[in-house]
């Protein structure tokens, strides 16, 4: 079956400002004032909890231990968990889209670098857990993206075939774990760094999500 994968944070939906929030919050509970902006900072949000808490300790201090960032870690998720959708919106598009998608016979799937658990509440605030046959997180496998098992298995669960397969992502992760799975990759230029993503050679550009179906039906027919 013809299958379209998506990467969740910065490919579905703008997850920065509530990332962000909840690194601050941490800082804040070491009595620090906020160390990242949900602006300036959405690309370090994008690459996950830990990026965010190093990010913060190193402008705190030249003498930050990962230690600390361990520390944090769990407060991080549990802030995150508790404030998910607070400021997260879906992009533009994405819900028709995923209906036209559905309508149109493909399978879906999310493969994501964030936590399942985390994931799965998300999704389902958001309202589009339905369109998703799969849904696997960070923690779901004992590897996860680049490495092409994660994605693979988000393939196979699905119901689909890894021969015609896409996977729809925003960071190099995605366009890495694309290229070791032998899968085509489609990189969306409204996340942070626009559209620098071309420089990482993904085999698509994606515009706005009305543009999707058709991208789709190109590549995989």
């Amino acid at each position: 079956m013809k299958t379209v994968i998506f990467d969740l944070d910065g490919t579905l939906a703008d997850t920065s400002a509530d990332l962000i929030a909840a690194a601050n919050a941490c800082f804040e509970g070491l009595g620090h004032s906020p160390m990242l902006d949900p602006v300036a900072d959405a690309q370090t949000a994008f690459a996950g909890g830990r990026a965010m808490l190093r990010l913060g300790f190193s402008r705190l201090t030249p003498d930050w231990t990962e230690t600390e960032v361990d520390g944090q870690y769990p407060f991080l998720l549990e802030s995150y968990g508790a404030n998910i959708d607070r400021e997260t919106v879906l992009y533009p598009g994405v819900e028709q889209c995923l209906r036209v998608l559905t309508d149109q016979g493909y399978a879906l799937g999310i493969c994501t670098n964030k936590p399942a658990g985390l994931s799965e509440s998300l999704v389902q605030k958001l309202g589009i857990r339905p369109y998703f046959r799969a849904l696997l997180g960070a923690d779901t496998l004992t590897v996860r993206k680049p490495d092409p098992v994660h994605l693979w298995e988000t393939i196979t669960r699905s119901g689909g075939d890894r021969t015609r397969a896409i996977l729809i992502g925003d960071t190099i992760t995605d366009r890495q774990a694309a290229e070791n799975a032998g899968v085509p990759c489609a990189l969306v230029t409204f996340g942070p760094t626009g559209r620098a993503v071309q420089d990482l050679s993904p085999e698509a550009l994606l515009d706005h999500y009305d543009d999707l179906p058709d991208l789709v039906q190109r590549m995989l027919g």
